[in-house]
């Protein structure tokens, strides 16, 4: 008989932790004859699939693996014991429902979860988020698959070295980069027929230009199977080019690229100063622009200011579009961050939400970076993701956090009380409801932000400091007289004072 493994009590009755099936310190393994449990623990996952999204599948429920099932009892394990209280917490109605449809009214749920080695647990399910939120192709080859290629060689053999998670989908949009997500759409229902060619993206660093353009590549890979999509950094095209002149394969170089019906090429700016890179280029240019192939290319800056790029070149790079990608605005910053929560299967608190998009405001790439931080610091000390912890990752990324309540954060906070477009605020209107949110929300701003009257009043449509005056005499009566409206001006005020910004 083999010992029977030693069981650990738990606060909910029906789980409980064990040392792993496999353990060194019992040189013992625990065999389970049937496997009935893992058919039952699938179809549960497909009951399960079909009422999460694709990401939080993933995410938390892929990992889990079914041990045995006894007595309508399914025995689960899962890697730790924070990944255990976070399905407790949000799939446990959507667990519950999938193990009765299986087994039955009397089925129940226990969990497993491994011993604790000298790693703390939850590095790992902090990894798997920083990966999902790292908007990068490190995990890629640095080098092409099968760079060159024979005359003949058929076109799907090429790898199109396109990160399947930089998708449309996952693009959020806003005033900031309106035009170019227009552009790339139509780019991706017609490519290299439309005006857009080339499509110059511009802008600075994390504003999500690789992201568009790779979504770009991917939409034309899902609509036409026919076409080859190929994406490369100016660097890795720099190196490619410099190892074909070593080994006397220019002609291989050119036919490769030649194959291409949709070239993506990221950080064009560095090819300033590399002139035989340029006269390379320029040959590839030439050759898939005439043959009605579309080029997209990226860089920090619009082409008139790209210094050391020959002439010929940059007039090329004005064909087509130039469209900028800009500092994405505070409700942009917090649809983004929303998507990125709810792709990963976390729940953000309001404060915690507003709180970040409002002082984390140079770029997308460090938005990531602090819910990454956010997100691990939970796991790893078990802590609640709430402000004070978000306050205590913000202050490690922003030199200043910011104390000020902004007239733009009032007019999102009361746009969204109201449920109406925070643009609504702004337009020439006199439908009652619209007038009384923006009334409010001149009164907040006169009232919270140190801005001036005439401040305000630009911020509304550019409306004068005597229509700021009015509304806030407004408010003002109708606090005096109506206790249910003081009441709820009192928790909005609350509210934006809260969030500590």
């Amino acid at each position: 008989m083999f010992p029977a493994p030693p069981i650990k009590s738990a606060e909910d009755k029906n789980t409980f932790f064990l040392i792993p099936l496999f353990s060194k310190e019992y040189n013992i393994f625990y065999p389970f004859m049937s496997t009935e449990h893992i058919k039952v623990w699938q179809k549960c996952l497909s009951i399960i699939q079909e009422s999460v999204n694709s990401q939080s599948f993933t995410t938390w429920f892929e990992p889990i693996r079914p041990l045995r099932l006894e007595d309508s009892i399914l025995t689960i394990q899962v890697p730790n014991k924070f990944f255990y209280e976070w399905l407790e917490e949000h799939y446990v109605v959507v667990l519950k429902d999938a193990i009765r449809i299986e087994i039955g009214e009397n089925a129940q749920l226990k969990y497993l979860i491994p011993k604790k080695t000298n790693t703390p647990q939850n590095i790992s399910f902090a990894k798997k988020l920083e990966k999902n939120y790292t908007a990068n192709n490190d995990s890629k080859s640095n080098k092409i698959k099968n760079p060159f290629v024979i005359p003949g060689i058929q076109k799907l053999k090429i790898d199109s070295q396109l990160n399947l998670n930089y998708t449309f989908d996952h693009f959020i949009e806003g005033d900031c980069n309106r035009l170019a997500r227009a552009a790339g759409l139509a780019i991706a229902k017609r490519p290299g027929k439309t005006a857009f060619n080339p499509l110059m993206i511009f802008g600075d660093v994390g504003l999500g230009k690789t992201h568009l353009a790779q979504a770009i590549g991917n939409e034309v890979l899902k609509e036409f199977n026919d076409k080859t999509v190929l994406y490369v950094s100016s660097e890795r095209f720099t190196n490619q080019f410099i190892d074909a002149l070593r080994n006397n394969a220019i002609t291989d170089f050119l036919k490769f690229y030649q194959l291409v019906d949709l070239l993506i090429v990221d950080d064009i700016q560095f090819l300033e100063n590399k002139h035989k890179t340029q006269d390379i280029f320029f040959s590839i240019f030439n050759h898939l622009h005439q043959g009605g192939k579309q080029l997209i290319l990226t860089s920090d800056r619009p082409p008139k200011e790209l210094a050391g790029i020959e002439e010929r070149l940059i007039s090329r790079f004005k064909w087509g579009l130039s469209a900028d990608l800009q500092v994405p605005s505070l409700e942009t910053r917090m649809a983004i961050i929303q998507q990125k929560m709810d792709n990963d299967g976390v729940d953000l608190p309001p404060s915690v939400l507003e709180f970040v998009s409002f002082n984390v405001r140079t770029n997308v790439r460090e938005l990531e970076g602090v819910l990454i931080s956010i997100i691990a610091q939970a796991a790893l000390n078990q802590r609640e993701i709430d402000l004070d912890l978000a306050k205590e990752v913000v202050s490690k990324f922003v030199d200043n956090i910011s104390t000020e309540i902004t007239v733009e954060f009032i007019q999102k906070i009361v746009a969204e009380h109201y449920d109406i477009p925070m643009e609504k605020l702004k337009e020439k209107t006199r439908k009652r409801f619209v007038v009384r949110a923006r009334q409010l929300s001149m009164y907040l701003a006169k009232q919270l932000s140190n801005k001036s009257l005439k401040h305000i009043g630009n911020a509304f449509g550019g409306r004068d400091h005597s229509t700021v005056i009015h509304a806030c005499r407004s408010i003002e009566s109708m606090l005096e007289n109506d206790n249910r409206f003081k009441s709820e001006v009192t928790g909005l005020a609350k509210r934006l004072k809260s969030t500590g910004i």
